[in-house]
């Protein structure tokens, strides 16, 4: 069945590729199996002129690039343009660190010399989602290749363009046809390339039923796997806090991408003592927000990805109202074409409920009030989920307990959660395990290899 880009602002279909066969994919792998002993044996020079080159290319054709993940996953321009440019940071942090990251380590014991080496492993399979569809796929190359691995790219099925410039950008930078390349199949042909020999080890940004698949397959070849997963991301708001800032960054961090990012901000967990005031900025700058077709530099949130999408956001409001939960704002689809979700506030939200409990993949907000920090952290911390939490405050006690307590792969004091770089990125609990990005992201798929001499 041929992969089909589509618009997700008026249903219209893009273009439709024809999907990998099994003689493409065998292709594709004898390719990077052939180029990695080349691509690795590189001085690190070569490696990184290459990642050099291809920011360029991102940074030269940002709008281009911006343009075709709007027409493919609807997300406003200026924010795939800033993508693009992200992208282009990435590649070159590694290019100019990447050296410095792998190299030996001397350590002293009773040999005469002993070091650690760290050695690349060969091809690593990406599975890739489709909300940010260049910056998932440049955060795992960039490291990966400055390594010496050389990447397969399995790229979410709506979104094969971005899939297919990714892999153009990497051969106008010059690197080997085989160092990087990209698969258009399937999900259900995704364990035949996990279980295929010449494949090393995978990564994976995607739902946690996802992670649950691909880890048990490669689990199954025992293969190295790092997994970054969903995420219902706590933002506390606390007594001290500068309520003008927080309410501004909340609208910020549960919109952002249409409210369609692992790390977006979902529960917000608001002291009662500051709960009425937070609540009334929260609303009115959640109204506020224009939606409309993400191609129009104005417009603040565009369509959900797909139809399925929309449906599953919509279905799990309409659960937790059921369930008790009280609408603020929006709590529907909106007319028209288009897969358009209202932005969305709930407050009185049972625990257990969909709004309390699971991932809400759209422009939804869920309020919480409490009493003290003790039940800010309790209720933080009682999601499956552990990526990322944003925390409010000025006061020194709180923010120490806040650290230390709050269980999440990432605290952001009075900000709101990023990547970045320079920082490591992941999650704990049913968020996944290992690291993206710094210098923890580039050893995640290498030999750490112990050298001992007499």
């Amino acid at each position: 069945m041929p992969i089909a880009s589509v618009n997700p602002a008026n249903g219209r279909t893009l273009k439709t590729y024809e999907p990998h066969s099994e003689a493409d994919i065998e292709h594709r792998l004898a390719l990077c199996a052939a180029e990695f002993p080349r691509w690795h044996s590189r001085p690190f020079a070569d490696r990184a002129r290459i990642l050099l080159e291809a920011a360029a290319a991102l940074e030269s054709r940002k709008d281009e690039w911006g343009r075709l993940m709007t027409l493919e996953m609807g997300k406003p321009i200026n924010a795939g343009i800033a993508e693009a440019e992200k992208c282009a940071w990435v590649c070159r942090y590694y290019a100019e660190n990447g050296e410095r990251f792998l190299a030996d380590e001397t350590v002293t014991t009773d040999a005469s010399s002993s070091w650690v080496r760290y050695e690349p492993l060969g091809a690593v399979l990406a599975v890739m989602p489709w909300n940010f569809p260049f910056w998932q796929v440049f955060r795992f190359a960039a490291p990966a290749l400055m390594a010496g691995n050389v990447g397969l790219l399995k790229h979410a099925s709506n979104v094969p363009g971005c899939a297919l410039a990714i892999e153009e950008i990497f051969h106008v930078a010059g690197a080997p046809e085989g160092a990087f390349r990209a698969l258009l199949i399937g999900s259900d042909r995704v364990a035949s390339v996990i279980h295929d020999p010449r494949i090393a080890a995978v990564t994976l940004t995607g739902s946690e039923s996802a992670g649950v698949s691909v880890g048990r397959e490669a689990g199954g070849q025992i293969k190295k796997t790092v997994l970054e997963l969903g995420g219902s991301d706590p933002f506390i708001v606390l007594p001290s806090a500068d309520l003008e800032a927080a309410a501004m960054t909340a609208v910020k961090a549960r919109t952002i991408n249409n409210g369609q990012s692992c790390i977006a901000a979902k529960r917000f967990i608001v002291h009662r003592d500051v709960a009425d005031a937070f609540e009334k900025r929260f609303v009115e700058r959640m109204a506020a927000l224009k939606v409309g077709d993400p191609g129009d530099p104005s417009v603040d949130i565009g369509p959900l990805a797909t139809p399925a999408i929309r449906d599953e956001v919509d279905g799990q409001v309409q659960r937790s109202v059921a369930a008790g939960a009280r609408v603020l704002l929006g709590g529907r689809r909106l007319d028209g074409p288009g897969n358009f979700y209202a932005p969305t506030v709930l407050v009185d939200v049972p625990p257990g409920s969909p709004a309390d409990a699971e991932e809400i993949f759209g422009p939804v907000a869920s309020l919480f009030r409490v009493s003290s920090l003790d039940e800010a952290i309790a209720v933080a911390n009682r999601s499956r989920y552990g990526l990322g939490s944003s925390a409010w405050t000025r006061d020194a006690g709180e923010r120490d307990r806040l650290v230390r307590e709050i269980a999440a792969g990432s605290v952001f004091l009075n900000g709101m959660v990023k990547s970045d770089p320079r920082l490591p990125f992941g999650g704990i609990k049913k968020s996944g395990y290992g690291r993206e990005l710094s210098w923890q992201g580039i050893r995640e798929f290498v030999n750490v290899k112990t050298v001992w001499e007499a």
